[in-house]
């Protein structure tokens, strides 16, 4: 899905400066707008799964960085928690648009491209990033298990 996100952003970049080369001599590409946009949804439904495995995102950590690493790791854990049940939400209703657009037949403007595969692709990138989310949350309880006191049950 990253190769697939790069050459969008590369298809991108082409197609726009082929666009503004093109007007230059009063001939500009139709639909350009609606390509750029499509590729648009495919470049960052695709790339979120894999820029959060290689933790790409903007973090803002300045505050939190004054916490103990075990505080830290709970923050974490909530604010994956909560990015978890929004990615899923996310998900679900992309793919029950996706099927509403499809059934209603909808397509561009411009070039009368169907939008649903567009949008069941940012539903699989939701989805995807949602797994990601999710066994890092995993991840994370994993760690903080292993740092809690253990009790002694024994009798003694």
């Amino acid at each position: 899905m990253n190769w697939a996100a790069a050459l969008s952003v590369t298809a991108m970049m082409l197609l726009t400066t082929a666009d503004v080369i093109l007007r230059i001599f009063r001939h500009p590409i139709t639909g350009t707008y609606e390509i750029v946009g499509f590729l648009g949804s495919v470049f960052i439904a695709f790339s979120l799964a894999w820029t959060s495995v290689r933790k790409g995102h903007i973090a803002v950590e300045f505050l939190i960085q004054k916490f103990s690493d075990r505080t830290q790791e709970i923050i974490e854990s909530i604010t994956r928690l909560v990015c978890l049940f929004l990615f899923l939400f996310l998900t679900y209703h992309c793919f029950l648009y996706a099927w509403d657009l499809k059934g209603a037949g909808e397509v561009s403007l411009t070039l009368q491209i169907p939008v649903y595969p567009f949008v069941f692709g940012i539903a699989i990138g939701c989805g995807l990033f949602s797994a990601v989310i999710a066994l890092q949350f995993a991840g994370l309880v994993i760690r903080l298990k292993e740092h809690l006191p253990v009790e002694d049950t024994r009798e003694g």
